[in-house]
C-alpha cells in the first residue's frame, strides 16, 4: 500500500512544481494584464499541493498502522 502512495506523492509534487514554474513564467511574461491566468495557475498549484498533503497524511496513517 505504501508504494502506490509514494508514487502518487512524487507525481503530485512534480505537478505542483510544474504548475508553480508555469505560473511564474506566465506572470513574468507580462501578457496577463487582468491576472486571470495567474489566478488559474495559483488555484491549480494549491490543488496539487493539497493533494500532496493528503497523500502524506495517508502515508503516515499507513506507516503508523503497520507498527513500524
Amino acid at each position: 500500500m505504501r508504494w502506490p502512495l509514494l508514487i502518487l506523492l512524487v507525481l503530485a509534487m512534480g505537478a505542483t512544481a510544474y504548475v508553480l514554474v508555469r505560473g511564474v513564467m506566465n506572470m513574468a511574461s507580462g501578457k496577463d494584464l487582468t491576472g486571470e491566468q495567474s489566478q488559474k495557475w495559483m488555484q491549480r498549484r494549491v490543488l496539487f499541493q493539497g493533494l500532496a498533503v493528503v497523500i502524506v497524511i495517508l502515508l503516515l496513517v499507513v506507516a503508523g498502522s503497520s507498527g513500524r
